[in-house]
């Protein structure tokens, strides 16, 4: 624990060195960049000019593409960029380095890109604050109308501080986050049901642990825990109660700020100190251990991304070969007690990525051009997708990958989903068209149990609310208090129940000095000064 710490504040003291020289960089550059901003960026002569976009590089680049120069970039150059008269140029930034490397490219104003992105709402907003960003809400309205209408106002809103849109957000295609899992054929030797309550969990899981149906010793392992959202979220929102209606915080880190968030640590001090779960899941972040023990048929029941085990040859596919007879049930089991007993769990808001137009460029109205080009007419399937008959076929409107294509063809694609930054994941149209087509993107044998994983993870979910205006204790003390969530699920999961009372104050005691104090306080003055519904 005590590296992890010292590793979170070398990134907190770099953070902030960063800041300040972003700070002095933006503010320096911004009265020049405005005033290039409001020549528009096209050259009245018809000059040809150059657009700079960001582009994630993962090292995963097929020869003899390079992350900068592939079919993908051919494509938007001879589709977008030729018929504007502009050169369409990648830069590549390491996806691991995604912040690191921004912040240094925004405070060079003069090597920054065109088109930037970020995940990180609390970058944005520091970049938004320090004047570092184009207001692209008119220049929406004037060269973006596919843009406009493929996002939606409600996407839009991501982007907006004050009422200024500083940001495109990408849109996610779907929002469906989690769903869990119980092995139907443990159960069966048991002659038990599927449980369909906390409570009811509670003693399947102690029958899954005293009985070992599936005869493993000290390998059972009743129920797959590992030190990752996916499952200490799903257990954690079962309990808590949200702030209002169906939205929520939505910062992981702010879960302690909310009233039913110790009995959820109970809980999992309960299932700890009892053998339920997975003994070493601190150790676990990744979720590689817990896979293993899934794949192995080790585990009785867990939760996880609702994508995750459906993938070919991946952990549903590798539990079918390593252990005869299993079967796996998705099941809908955490109840909120805080929420009417409904199966609460967390949604993804409806946006993704959050896409900026630094003050600095020149190229403000060709960023928007390009976006809205993107959003116009069959250009997102075209760079998701491929060549119809070479990389999908269309099935009902759907655009389905091809089981037979070719590498050369399936190469062509390695960097869709980070070239088509507007949308997160296959945005094919509504949410259940969306669904639909993400479905048949999967092997045929795993395609009914995602479905039913899908309308799990779409059941009595609760979303983020959106501030329209950022939250600074979020940009002051992120770095701290989401090293220091990790801290209290440990330790007061380990404390032995008569130390948990004990263990807990002490742990919430320094999250909050930790700027969890002021943190709450600036959360619930914002909510308060929402409008009324």
């Amino acid at each position: 624990m005590r590296s992890k710490a010292t590793k979170g504040s070398l990134k907190k003291w770099m953070g902030l060195a960063l800041t300040m020289v972003m700070g002095v960089s933006l503010l320096a550059g911004c009265s020049s960049a405005s005033e290039e901003s409001a020549e528009g960026g096209t050259s009245g002569n018809g000059e040809r000019v150059t657009l700079k976009v960001e582009i994630f590089d993962r090292g995963n680049s097929p020869s003899p593409y390079t992350i900068s120069n592939n079919y993908l970039s051919k494509m938007i150059q001879e589709k977008f960029g030729d018929p504007n008269n502009i050169d369409v140029q990648f830069v590549p930034v390491q996806r691991s380095e995604e912040v690191t490397k921004l912040n240094v490219l925004m405070a060079s104003n003069t090597d920054v890109p065109d088109i930037v992105f970020v995940y990180d709402s609390s970058v944005f907003y520091r970049y938004a604050q320090q004047g570092g960003l184009t207001d692209v809400g008119e220049l929406i309205d004037q060269h973006g109308p596919n843009l406009k209408k493929f996002l939606g106002e409600d996407t839009l809103k991501f982007g907006q501080v004050e009422g200024q849109q500083f940001a495109v957000p990408g849109k996610r295609a779907i929002t469906g986050r989690y769903s869990s899992y119980i092995r139907q054929d443990w159960l069966d030797k048991l002659g038990l049901p599927a449980p369909k309550t906390t409570d009811e969990l509670y003693t399947t899981l102690k029958a899954f642990k005293d009985k070992d149906p599936g005869g493993l010793g000290s390998k059972n392992i009743p129920m797959g825990m590992a030190l990752a959202p996916a499952q200490f979220e799903t257990l954690i929102y079962s309990f808590i109660k949200p702030v209002s209606g169906d939205l929520t915080y939505g910062q992981r880190y702010e879960l302690p700020l909310h009233e039913g968030f110790k009995e959820s640590m109970q809980f999992l001090n309960k299932l700890y100190n009892e053998g339920l779960i997975s003994k070493d899941f601190s150790l676990d972040e990744d979720k590689t251990q817990l896979g293993k023990d899934i794949q192995n048929g080790n585990v009785g029941y867990w939760s996880e991304d609702v994508d995750a085990m459906f993938y070919g040859d991946g952990t549903l596919d590798n539990l079918r070969k390593n252990v005869s007879g299993s079967e796996v049930l998705p099941v809908d089991v955490y109840t909120n007690p805080n929420a009417d007993n409904k199966h609460i769990k967390s949604r993804y808001g409806t946006n993704g990525m959050y896409i900026m137009i630094p003050k600095s460029s020149k190229r403000s109205v060709e960023a928007i051009k390009y976006l809205d080009w993107m959003a116009s007419d069959n250009n997102l399937i075209d760079i998701y997708s491929g060549v119809e008959g070479e990389n999908y076929d269309l099935v009902d409107g759907i655009p389905v990958v091809k089981e037979d294509a070719s590498q050369e063809a399936q190469d062509r694609l390695f960097n869709a989903g980070d070239t088509a930054i507007i949308s997160n994941g296959k945005n094919i149209g509504d949410q259940a068209t969306n669904e639909k087509a993400w479905i048949m993107g999967f092997p045929q044998n795993n395609q009914e149990m995602l479905k039913q994983s899908i309308d799990i993870a779409n059941t009595d979910t609760v979303g983020p609310i959106i501030f329209d205006k950022p939250i600074e204790a979020e940009m002051k003390y992120s770095t701290a208090l989401k090293d220091k969530l990790n801290v209290i699920i440990v330790k007061t999961a380990m404390a032995k129940p008569a130390e948990f009372d004990a263990v807990y104050e002490k742990e919430m005691a320094d999250f909050m000095s930790l700027g969890g104090t002021e943190l709450k306080k600036e959360l619930e003055e914002a909510v308060q000064a929402l409008p009324a519904n």
